[in-house]
């Protein structure tokens, strides 16, 4: 039986995918600068006042949760 191989994605595409998702609902994924990794975490998300609505965010569980990666997709990782 063949194996089954996944598609790899960018995190850059993943995070253009999810923020369309998320335009409808005003806001943006975003990623931290090194000297704010440590208060929002490495990705996090923001409405349009600018003002952080999650911090901690993990891209690949919330694209999946949004429908931004499907099943047969993985993030690519440098």
């Amino acid at each position: 039986m063949p194996k089954q191989s996944t598609v790899p994605v960018t995190m850059r595409a993943l995070i253009q995918r999810i923020n369309r998702k998320l335009k409808l609902e005003g806001e943006v994924l975003k990623v931290a600068r090194p000297r704010a990794v440590s208060s929002v975490g490495q990705y996090f998300i923001i409405n349009y006042n600018s003002r952080i609505t999650k911090q901690r965010v993990d891209p690949e569980a919330l694209g999946r949760k949004l429908g931004a990666l499907a099943e047969y997709e993985h993030v690519e990782t440098q």
